[in-house]
C-alpha cells in the first residue's frame, strides 16, 4: 500500500517521519511533494527511499491513501484541480479540522476520511483524532487505523466535539509548554536557579508525571491529592492558582472556538461556490 503526502510542512513532516520511524510505513511506500519542493527533499535526503514527485497529481496516480496537508484554504482549490484522479478505491484524508468529511466528499468521488494528529505523535505518543466519512469502507477505516496505531491511540470522534478535543489533543501540547516555560521563568526570577537547570527539571518532571498516568498508578485528581499535604507547601502554591487563574481555561476554549466557527465559514463559502 502506497501513502502520499501533499504538503510536507511542519505537519506533513512529522507525520511521515513518524510513521517511517515506528516502521508503520516503509520508505519506498511513501510518495510526496509540496509547493516549495525543496521541503520534500530535505526530507528524502534523511531517508532516501522515500519519492518525491513534481506534483499533487503524480502523488494521487501513485497512492492509495492521501493526505492533504495544506492550509484549510487552500484544500477546495487544489481538488478542483485534480478530483477526477480520485478513484473509489483511493482515500483522501484531510488533517486540519475546519474542512469536514461531508464537504470533501461533495467534491470528490474516492472515500474520504480526515485524521487530525497531534505532534506528540512523533514520539509514537498521544492521540490522533478520526473522523470517517460516509465513503470510508470498512477495510479502509482499519488500514488508516492501522497505520496510525504504530504512533498514537486513534480515537473516533463526532463533528460536534471536533474542535475542543482538537484544543486538547492537537493545541494541548503548545499550551501546556507555554504554562512550563511560564513556571520555570517565575522559578528563575524569584530564586537562584539557573535556567537550564530549571528547564532540567521542569522537563523530568513532566516525563515523570506522563509515566505515572500512562501507568494509571494514579489520576489527575489523586496526583494532586498525593502531593498535596494538608498544610504543606504544594497546598499554598494551589491556592495562588486557585485565586489567579480563575476562567483562563474557559476564555481559552472560547476564543479557540470563536476562530474555529471564523476558519469553517470561509471553508463553507468556498465548498458552496
Amino acid at each position: 500500500m502506497n501513502i502520499g503526502f501533499i504538503g510536507t510542512g511542519n505537519m506533513g513532516k512529522i507525520l511521515i517521519e513518524a510513521m517511517i520511524e515506528s516502521h508503520s510505513l516503509a520508505p519506498s511506500a511513501i510518495f510526496m511533494t509540496n509547493r516549495t519542493i525543496a521541503k520534500a527533499a530535505a526530507i528524502n535526503k534523511i531517508y532516501p527511499e522515500t519519492n518525491v514527485l513534481d506534483n499533487a497529481s503524480e502523488v494521487i496516480e501513485h497512492s492509495d491513501i492521501i493526505f492533504i496537508c495544506v492550509k484549510p484554504l487552500d484544500i477546495h482549490p487544489l481538488l478542483l484541480n485534480v478530483r477526477h484522479l480520485l478513484r473509489r478505491d483511493k482515500c483522501l484524508i484531510s488533517i486540519t479540522s475546519p474542512v469536514q468529511v461531508e464537504q470533501l466528499e461533495s467534491i470528490v468521488n474516492c472515500q474520504v476520511a480526515r485524521v487530525i494528529p497531534s505532534i506528540t505523535n512523533r514520539a509514537f505518543a498521544g492521540v490522533s483524532l478520526f473522523t470517517f466519512g460516509n465513503s470510508c469502507s470498512n477495510d479502509m477505516q482499519q488500514k488508516i487505523e492501522k497505520l496510525f496505531e504504530g504512533i498514537s491511540t486513534p480515537v473516533e470522534i463526532e463533528n460536534e466535539i471536533t474542535r475542543v478535543a482538537s484544543d486538547i489533543v492537537s493545541c494541548g501540547p503548545a499550551f501546556f509548554s507555554y504554562l512550563l516555560q511560564r513556571f520555570v521563568d517565575g522559578a528563575v526570577k524569584e530564586t537562584e536557579i539557573s535556567h537550564e537547570r530549571a528547564v532540567q527539571l521542569a522537563s523530568e518532571m513532566i516525563i515523570g508525571m506522563g509515566k505515572l498516568l500512562e501507568t494509571e498508578l494514579y489520576t489527575l485528581p489523586t496526583l494532586q491529592e498525593k502531593v498535596c499535604v494538608k498544610g504543606g507547601v504544594t497546598g499554598e502554591g494551589i491556592k495562588i492558582l486557585e485565586e489567579q487563574l480563575g476562567n483562563v481555561f474557559e476564555n481559552l476554549i472560547k476564543s479557540t472556538h470563536r476562530k474555529y466557527d471564523e476558519d469553517i465559514e470561509e471553508v463553507r463559502r468556498q465548498f458552496e461556490k
